[in-house]
Parts: C-alpha cells; sequence; structure tokens
C-alpha cells in the first residue's frame, strides 16, 4: 500500500481529498497512547531472545471456531526479520523453496531461504522501489514497481511488461496474480508510487490520479494487450483469485485518499477475460474501528485472509472472512500493521506476513489454494 500521510499542508490536502498531517499525527499519538497503556503490561516479545510462547498463541484467535478451523493448537506465530521501514509484497517461489518481498522505502527486496532462514537483504537493489510481487507458471518473479509492471527471467534480464494503458502512462501498479490456465496477469493500479516521495516520485500532475483513473487490468501475456477490467475501488490495492478462480477478490484503501472511499473488500465475477457483478464483499469494520485491507490470499476452503491495519492492537494483523457472507472468523494479532500476506513452504501450511518493519511467519491447519 503506502503510508498514510500525504501532504505537508493540511489545507491543501483537506483540498485534495488526502488525510492532514497534523490530523493524522493526533490520530497516531492517540492510538500509541492507547496501546502503550493497553500493552504495558503483557506486552509480546518477539526478539531473538524472547521467551518461548506459550501454547496455544492466544494472537491466534477463532472468532466463529466452526467456520475458521486453520488455528493450530501447538505453534506460534514467530517474527523472522525486522528492519525493513515499509515491508510489502511477500511471494512464495516454490521451486527455489524461497519468499521474496519488498521494502519500498529502501528501494531493495529481500529474499527468506526455507531451508536455515538465511535471509538475503539486498537481493534485488536497486528495485525501482517496487512493491507486489508474484511469480508466473515457469517459476520467474513478476514485480509491480513504481513505473511499471516487469518481471525478470532466467537468464538475469528484466522484461518490461506493462507501463501503459488506453494509452496513458499507469499511476504505479501495486499486486498482481497470475492465471494458471491462460498465464494472463491481472493487477491493479492505485498510483501510490506517484503520489508519494517516501514511496516513489511525485507526478506532479496536481491530481490524486495522477495520469488517469485508478483500475484493475488484465495483461494477455500473448498479446501484450492490457485491459481495463474495473474500476469501482477508489484506489484497488490487494488482489486474489478465489479457490476455483470463479472470483476476482480487491483491496480497496482508497480512504488514504477520498473520504467517501471505504475500507472494503471488493468481489467480482469472473468471464474469461472479463469481470462482471461487482460487490463490496467484506466492510473491515470491528467493534466500530476500520483499518485498510491492504492485501490478501485465499486458502484451499476459499477462506479469505487479509492484512490490515492502521488502527492498533486487537486490530492489526490478519483478519480471515468466510468467502459465502464475508463473515469474519478468525485473527492473527500482530504488533505491527501488516500490508500483505502469502502461503507457502513446503506444504503451502505456513503463513507469510509482511507487517511494518518485519516479516512474521505461522504454520496454519489449511493450505494455499494457489501455486504463489
Amino acid at each position: 500500500m503506502t503510508r498514510i500521510l500525504t501532504n505537508s499542508d493540511d489545507t491543501t490536502a483537506s483540498e485534495r481529498g488526502g488525510l492532514g498531517r497534523r490530523t493524522l499525527l493526533k490520530g497516531a499519538a492517540t492510538v500509541a497512547a492507547t496501546a502503550l497503556l493497553a500493552s504495558r503490561a503483557d506486552a509480546r516479545e518477539f526478539g531473538a531472545n524472547a521467551e518461548p510462547q506459550r501454547y496455544p498463541d492466544p494472537d491466534i484467535i477463532a472468532i466463529d471456531p466452526k467456520r475458521f478451523k486453520a488455528k493450530v493448537g501447538n505453534t506460534a506465530i514467530k517474527r523472522l526479520y525486522t528492519g525493513c521501514l515499509w515491508a510489502e509484497g511477500p511471494a512464495w517461489n516454490a521451486q527455489g523453496q524461497y519468499l521474496v518481498w519488498s521494502d519500498i522505502p529502501a528501494n531493495r527486496q529481500l529474499r527468506y531461504l526455507d531451508d536455515d532462514g538465511h535471509i538475503s537483504e539486498q537481493f534485488h537493489k536497486p528495485s525501482n522501489e517496487a512493491n507486489g510481487n508474484s511469480f508466473d507458471t515457469e517459476g520467474r518473479q513478476i514485480s509491480a514497481e513504481r513505473t511499471r509492471l516487469v518481471r525478470y527471467e532466467h537468464d538475469g534480464s528484466v522484461t518490461t511488461l506493462a507501463e501503459q494503458a488506453g494509452g496513458k502512462p499507469l499511476n504505479g501498479p501495486n499486486d498482481m496474480v497470475v492465471h494458471p490456465n491462460d498465464k494472463a496477469i491481472w493487477f491493479t493500479d492505485p498510483g501510490y508510487g506517484a503520489i508519494s516521495i517516501y514511496e516513489g516520485k511525485l507526478a506532479n500532475t496536481g491530481s490524486l490520479q495522477p495520469y488517469q483513473k485508478e483500475a484493475v487490468y488484465r495483461l494477455d501475456t500473448q498479446t501484450g494487450q492490457v485491459a481495463k477490467v474495473a474500476d469501482e475501488p477508489f484506489k484497488p490495492n490487494g488482489i486474489a483469485f478465489s479457490h476455483d478462480y470463479k472470483k476476482l477478490y480487491v483491496c480497496d484503501t482508497g480512504i488514504t485518499h477520498y473520504p467517501q472511499a471505504e475500507n472494503v473488500v471488493w468481489s467480482y465475477d469472473i468471464d474469461g477475460s472479463k469481470l462482471s457483478n461487482p460487490k463490496r464483499l467484506i466492510d473491515m469494520k470491528l467493534d466500530g474501528k476500520s483499518g485498510f485491507p491492504d492485501g490478501l490470499r485465499v486458502d484451499t476452503e476459499g477462506n479469505i485472509w487479509v492484512g490490515a491495519g492502521w488502527v492498533g492492537p486487537g486490530y492489526d494483523g490478519v483478519q480471515v472472512f468466510a468467502p459465502n457472507d464475508g463473515a469474519r472468523i478468525g485473527q492473527i494479532l500482530l504488533p505491527e500493521t501488516c500490508a500483505n500476506v502469502c502461503f507457502g513452504g513446503r506444504k503451502r501450511n505456513r503463513l507469510f506476513m509482511t507487517a511494518s518493519q518485519s516479516l512474521y511467519a505461522v504454520y496454519v491447519e489449511t493450505q494455499g489454494a494457489h501455486f504463489c
């Protein structure tokens, strides 16, 4: 996604539909103070010398035990790495048994090796401030860079897959998924990389839509054609197929810049190369509070795992929803805002979570529905 702060002048930010710096800082201070008071006595340690966590892990919560059956009683959430500025875009490579993720402001991508836990801190650097990542059916990494969608070839070269749509530059690609049948790449273009110095470069077009309306696109990798398939979300962010590839889910984080936007996850029916029947499937409100739905993945039962945050303790982390009615059925609480998630490991039963400065992981009693 992006940081919330978008403009150093409150009046200008308000006029443009953004969140002002002073308003944001005041809200952040309130959340921080609340979190400090609530957690001072029982703050959980995740460092290398932290005490072992007693089972079952209390931060893995089955809200609806009849529908959320993924909690493993004898496992715990682990912090695998910390030191990022803003961790995003985890993607699992089954062939190499490793995870890659982005640290957008640091202009780098990191890699975690599953066999010994080694982490390459500069796997790709510079990364052109890449955000989301995925792998295609040939094991080639695909990244959403600040200005374009690219693919890392087996020989080490980089191929530009898309940098325009409808004759105009892309705002700033964010996340993508690859369909295994036709190899088409479905991706989002919210434009955060063009409206933030911290995570990109200002487009200086005077608009929150740097070059065109934010949208969801489908790239035909055989012809190279980029087609718009949806533009209902204010700022389409995370994207995922349903477990049976009949639906497409899209996170909407437009509230960062559009006050009329809502924190929701959209659902679409997939009809070949087109989408239909848009609806707001998931509402992120919980106990009167609503956080951003940033990134998401789906398990083999069809449940939707959403990285969420910017609310505070008791909310930030991963929230799990049922696919039929969008009901919240489970949570994984983290001490940081969670941007994105993916399933990996040799059995695809390990959930990796990029959360602000850190990478977390936990084993679950389900599997990722897709190869990446």
